[in-house]
């Protein structure tokens, strides 16, 4: 058995190789959170077309890629930012506000407190209670904002708990930090996934807040994490300059922009994701809520938080018994406020959630 301190994340498919001795490629990652679908047939038949764009610099200013993501997330180019995949443009925003005390939701992804500690600042968190099924009370969240905070980073949909904030929701927290001078910074990494995107993004709300930055990314929706693209959007044309002054240029190749390109327009490719993803979530959703072994919290994204209810059986007894059969889960007792009895899984094809119950039902049925 793994010790608490080696749980795997779900891009370690060569350390799961060389631990448990089963072949990177014959596992079937339900930690990842990635588009099962994989990359668009799009894109894979057109990027091969385009190989010599690497024999030139991209445009420095990457005008036509930020005009194509502003009008596929509903914005203005002048409003976008392009980076490296979300995490350099975390990494610099963290670097330009340079906050002193942010406040994160628990449980959340951890690279935002690694990035505020990085800059010499500290983290504090909010807690999302199990009793309300890990969503957030607006109102009681809005009373532990104070002038102490300069900034608020918010994930939504919310990894691991898969819970939303809706844009109106959203608005009364902006309203909230404005008062407080707290800047706020949301990553919307699943928010294509969310039931009705419209009722989750933040994004039209960039055109009225300039305490704002919405961060997102190509890696889960668009299935292509080694492509390291992603973008931010906010109306503060200032913070846009101080940003841009830190960045490299160039830290998008040329491949990567032809291929933002080729994906955002596809609108058959994001109908069928968020066809299969709707359907199979509810599927695997409605299935487990009937077990009395477990809990699963209803999910915003394309992944499910589940606790585990049966005597004597941890989230490490599950994550093993699963990746013995080939199926990674993610076990999440290393989130902060969460135990050794939840895990996460994502969405996958009918038959691999198929398979991925079956190996359940022998652990937990």
């Amino acid at each position: 058995m793994i010790k608490h301190k080696d749980h795997f994340h779900g891009s370690d498919l060569e350390a799961i190789e060389k631990y448990y001795h089963i072949k990177k490629e014959d596992i079937v990652s339900f930690s990842a959170n990635v588009n099962p679908l994989g990359i668009s047939y799009q894109l894979r038949s057109t990027l091969a077309d385009n190989l010599d764009a690497i024999t030139t610099y991209p445009d420095r200013e990457y005008t036509a890629l930020r005009t194509c993501i502003a009008t596929y997330a509903g914005t203005q180019p002048e409003n976008v930012i392009v980076g490296n995949g979300s995490t350099e443009l975390i990494s610099l925003f963290i670097q330009t506000k340079h906050p002193k005390k942010a406040l994160v939701l628990g449980p959340t992804y951890s690279e935002y407190e690694r990035e505020i500690a990085l800059g010499g600042g500290t983290t504090l968190y909010y807690p999302l209670k199990e009793e309300n099924g890990f969503h957030m009370d607006v109102e009681d969240f809005c009373k532990h904002l104070s002038d102490q905070l300069e900034l608020l980073v918010l994930c939504n949909p919310n990894n691991p708990t898969s819970t939303a904030i809706t844009c109106s929701q959203m608005r009364r927290i902006l309203d909230a930090c404005l008062q407080y001078g707290i800047f706020v910074m949301v990553d919307e990494t699943y928010v294509e996934f969310a039931p009705e995107e419209k009722e989750v993004t933040s994004i039209p709300l960039t055109n009225y807040y300039t305490n704002l930055i919405i961060l997102r990314g190509t890696s889960k929706f668009f299935a292509a994490p080694g492509l390291r693209l992603g973008y931010a959007v906010t109306g503060n044309q200032d913070l846009i300059k101080s940003i841009n002054t830190r960045k490299n240029p160039w830290t998008i190749n040329s491949l990567a922009e032809i291929a933002g390109r080729l994906m955002f327009p596809d609108e058959e490719y994001i109908r069928h994701t968020r066809e299969l993803i709707c359907g199979e979530r509810d599927r695997l959703f409605q299935e487990l809520s009937g077990w009395d072994s477990v809990t699963v919290y209803e999910p915003s994204a394309n992944f499910i938080l589940m606790k585990i209810r049966k005597p004597g059986v941890t989230s490490q007894d599950l994550f093993d018994h699963c990746i013995r059969k080939g199926l990674m889960i993610r076990d999440c007792s290393t989130f902060p406020f969460l135990d050794d009895h939840f895990v996460r899984f994502c969405v996958m094809l009918p038959e691999q959630n198929e398979k991925l119950l079956e190996v359940f039902r022998e652990v937990l049925l």
